[in-house]
């Protein structure tokens, strides 16, 4: 495959960097011998890392890596004392902070100092319920100002964040509330999305949550539960509160990935996983001090949690649009609030460009993109480029259970569409094909010790998911991800999609196995696979549906339109059907295992 450069960097942009900064204090002139030294080098590298991004300790690590319980169980900061909220709040004090609008209304400013108050006073309000450190709390509120706030208030207080998407379907939030039983948790009334009202509170309720403190947006009356409390009642006047200071790897939060067996990894964040976040959003997305950081998403993914994390400790402005992005009112508010690093999911690029609807925006002071999520089409990332005067697109790929990502692109090198210029810096990977040699296409296997990866999960034996049977590599322990990956002749990597059973659908990772559940509970279905189809030309991955009939009298039609509702009611309304494909029976393997590989290779060739 032939690939040329769609875009490269300055001389002033190279200089100007993050990246350029590092080589330069360690003497590289090649940003390929930095990556390299990045990875022989880990403990100067992330010694460095933690001194460039002003990481704040109370105490100071003994050892910055200690792998002698192996570096699949590594430890960092060893011995340190911290709470990473610290690191949040160096700007100034009349530093904006946040950057955020409602839908129709006025852009709205708010300080690091205003920022801090709010949080201090959410932790003192945690306090007079009565909670205390290591309770869990749960969030599930879109991304907005007090979502922020509650998030950072927790964590700072020492009480772990259960973070839940405001998309989920009251059986959802329910599996994720018995799995992580938080003591209370924060809702808004109502969703406002397009003029529209959506219940909140009610999915809240039905899913049996625990004390629920409710945020009321909407002009509508509503009735709380006996329990529960509303916003203004339950914030404390105070603001001051002294900072919980934990080890480096005690719990600050809790985010789900979906499992290959239905129920969903709860993967635990711990204070040294947002140091990968922020040190990927120094390096690669290049933040820098006051920049402003856009990245539509949400706390219950783990965009959002990296999105405070990568702005704050950076210094840079979070910003924060309350509707969709998909109209002017985004448009406009990326204009208004001078935005310098957008983050996108292919989807939302695969709209702009069909609608044509940000042409008229003047979006000239982004200096980079970023996309994640799914995998991007070369001609939809072409034309974002455009909608910026020609600016990069830093194509990020990792995963929850990393903290950040693996596979990344930088400003110091030659931007080309729906690529990765380079491994992520401090971490390294090599793709081994099924013989289990390396490959220059293949699974991709993750070579740890990493900062950022998880060592344990709420649900499941970690060492099973991970590490078992994976083969060793130059005679080192390897951890499965699940992503294939393809390295081009120019030494760029280019996506393959998923090796196991998960996928992912509008830049939300779900398991085959969830959406099959749902799927066979239907009259027509006797049994289903869900499997994730590549369109030709590339872009967001397709869902599509093999399944065995029971005898009906449904039209195809019919059969088609149930399916799109039933994952839509019961997994997610962001997940959408897009073929229904009726089969004899269902590959399976000597073991009874779907193929679900063999179903895809038919789709497409098909």
């Amino acid at each position: 495959m032939s690939v040329k450069p769609f875009w490269k960097p300055s001389k002033k942009t190279i200089e100007q960097s993050n990246i350029y900064k590092m080589m330069q204090e360690f003497g590289f002139k090649k940003y390929k011998d930095f990556r390299q030294w990045s990875v022989s080098n880990k403990e100067d590298f992330w010694e460095a890392t933690i001194q460039n991004l002003g990481i704040k300790l109370n105490s100071k690590y003994t050892s910055i890596l200690d792998t002698s319980k192996g570096v699949e169980n590594a430890a960092w900061l060893n011995n340190a004392k911290l709470n990473i909220v610290d690191s949040c709040f160096q700007n100034e004090d009349n530093a904006t902070a946040i950057v955020f609008q409602e839908e129709g209304k006025t852009i709205q400013k708010v300080t690091q100092k205003e920022l801090l108050e709010l949080v201090h006073q959410i932790a003192n309000g945690l306090s007079k319920l009565g909670l205390k450190q290591g309770d869990k709390i749960a969030i599930d509120m879109p991304m907005t100002l007090e979502a922020v706030a509650i998030y950072l208030a927790g964590i700072k207080a020492g009480m772990p964040i259960v973070t839940i998407a405001d998309s989920f379907t009251p059986n959802e939030i329910a599996v994720r509330l018995k799995i992580t039983e938080p003591k209370v948790i924060f809702t808004q009334d109502v969703l406002q999305r397009v003029g529209k009202e959506l219940p909140l509170y009610l999915k809240v309720t039905e899913a049996n949550a625990p004390k629920a403190i409710v945020l009321k947006v909407s002009e509508e009356k509503i009735t709380l539960r006996k329990e529960d409390i509303f916003w203004n009642d339950f914030l404390s006047p105070k603001t001051t509160f002294k900072t919980v200071i934990q080890n480096p790897d005690n719990i600050i939060t809790i985010l789900f990935s979906s499992g290959t067996t239905g129920e969903p990894k709860a993967i635990p964040w711990t204070h040294t996983t947002p140091i990968k976040g922020a040190s990927d959003g120094y390096y690669h997305q290049n933040i820098q001090q006051n920049d402003v950081v856009c990245w539509p998403t949400n706390l219950g993914w783990m965009m959002g949690p990296w999105l405070v994390f990568a702005a704050l400790i950076n210094k840079a402005t979070i910003a924060l649009y309350y509707g969709v992005p998909m109209g002017d009112g985004f448009g406009e508010f990326v204009q208004e609030a001078e935005v310098t690093m957008l983050g996108v999911i292919p989807s939302f690029v695969k709209y702009w460009k069909n609608s044509r609807c940000m042409e008229k925006f003047d979006w000239n002071s982004i200096k980079c993109f970023s996309s994640t999520g799914e995998v991007s089409n070369p001609t939809e990332m072409e034309y974002l480029m455009q909608l910026a005067n020609n600016k990069p697109v830093i194509e990020y790929c990792g995963g929850t259970e990393i903290g950040g990502g693996y596979v990344t692109s930088t400003v110091v090198q030659s931007n080309i569409a729906s690529t990765f210029s380079s491994q992520a810096l401090g971490g390294k990977f090599v793709l081994l094909d099924e013989n289990n040699n390396k490959s220059t296409k293949g699974e991709l296997f993750l070579i740890p010790p990493i900062m950022g990866l998880s060592n344990t999960l709420l649900n499941r034996n970690h060492f099973e998911v991970y590490y078992k049977n994976t083969p060793r590599y130059e005679g080192k322990l390897v951890r499965r991800h699940g992503d294939q990956l393809e390295q081009l002749e120019n030494g760029y990597y280019k996506a393959q999609g998923r090796v196991d059973d998960a996928m992912n659908l509008g830049g939300i990772k779900v398991s085959s196995i969830q959406i099959e559940a749902i799927l066979n509970k239907l009259e027509f279905i006797r049994e289903s696979a869900a499997i994730a189809v590549s369109p030709k030309n590339g872009g967001p991955s397709l869902l599509v549906v093999y399944y065995v009939e029971n005898k009906t009298f449904f039209t195809e039609e019919e059969r088609l339109k149930a399916a799109i509702t039933s994952i839509r009611k019961q997994l997610n309304p962001l997940f959408k059907v897009t073929d229904l494909v009726k089969i004899n029976t269902l590959p399976r393997t000597a073991s009874n295992k779907v193929m679900r590989r063999k179903l895809r290779d038919l789709y497409e060739n098909n």
